[in-house]
């Protein structure tokens, strides 16, 4: 079995490969952790004013929902560093390397957490590529 790895002051554990399971490419396949749980609702590419950014750019949308992430963890106290679980909803499984290349721009590679990936036919609105949500976990109580 893969050891945990936490680091000394990390609240998190991650394991990219438990004993028996393929290593995960970009995520861990288990996140666990002590502190105070945070649930964010999907994030899609809405401006501060409710505007569509980067309508038909699955780049410029996953730069801007990934940045609506930031500012939601950071109202709860969190940063992508707590994050425990990411789920994406693309329209297009194609949009996936885009999403990865924001994800990778504010979560560093020994921080990955655990992720699921969906290709749905549509969001709520046909404008939009991607909707990411998130689960994180906070030092403390």
């Amino acid at each position: 079995m893969t050891p945990p790895s936490p680091s000394a002051d990390d609240h998190l554990t991650r394991i990219s490969a438990p004993e028996g399971v393929s290593p995960g490419t970009g995520y861990s396949h288990v996140v666990w952790g002590t502190g105070r749980f945070v649930a964010v609702s999907g994030q899609c590419a809405f401006d501060e004013k409710g505007e569509v950014v980067g309508e038909g750019d699955a780049a410029a949308q996953a730069r801007q929902v990934f940045e609506n992430l930031r500012r939601c963890l950071a109202a709860a106290g969190a940063g992508f560093e707590d994050v425990v679980k990411l789920t994406y909803f693309v329209t297009d499984v194609a949009h996936l390397p885009a999403v990865r290349a924001a994800r990778d721009e504010v979560i560093t590679p020994d921080r990955q957490p655990a992720s699921s990936a969906v290709q749905v036919a549509a969001l709520f609105r046909p404008e939009l590529l991607l909707e990411v949500e998130a689960f994180a976990v906070v030092a403390g109580s």
